[in-house]
């Protein structure tokens, strides 16, 4: 009888290690299943990282142009509009010439003598809003860098 109940709680025992060994069997088997599906995930993540560095390069190198560009046209404009100002602010100096008999016959009536267009602040005005644009898209231009580049630190 006791031979017959040690025998009995043995292959309980040996039951319950059997289970327990399919248990861990079947944990190690969703373990290595959820190892490898993570591994694809970081391969992906390295992929889109890599995706993101040379998109974040191309768009840098994209803001790099626009702000040259921009500054560039700020430059070229105050130029002219310094040109241009110098020119229209110019008091009795500009046409000035020597004394000199006409060429040919005097001019018909209803000519003027030459002065300067009074219409000098439209063209100045223009330059001025020109110039105005191009630095507030290089400050558009600046602003979405910073975001760009936060949010690929973010990624």
């Amino acid at each position: 009888n006791t031979n017959q109940l040690q025998t009995e709680k043995q292959e309980r025992e040996k039951e319950d290690v059997t289970a327990k060994i399919e248990d861990l069997s079947m944990s190690i088997e969703q373990l290595g299943k959820a190892i490898d599906g993570l591994k694809a995930e970081i391969a992906e993540m390295q992929v889109q990282l890599k995706r993101a560095g040379e998109d974040r390069e191309k768009e840098n190198k994209d803001f790099q142009m626009t702000v040259s560009d921009q500054r560039e046209t700020q430059k070229l404009l105050k130029t002219a509009l310094g040109v241009l100002s110098d020119f229209y602010n110019k008091k009795g100096a500009s046409l000035i010439q020597r004394r000199q008999e006409p060429a040919g016959p005097p001019p018909p009536a209803g000519f003027e003598t030459y002065k300067k267009s009074g219409g000098n602040s439209g063209v100045m005005a223009l330059l001025e809003q020109i110039i105005s644009d191009a630095k507030a898209m290089e400050a558009e231009a600046i602003r979405s860098e910073e975001d760009a580049q936060k949010a690929y630190e973010d990624f």
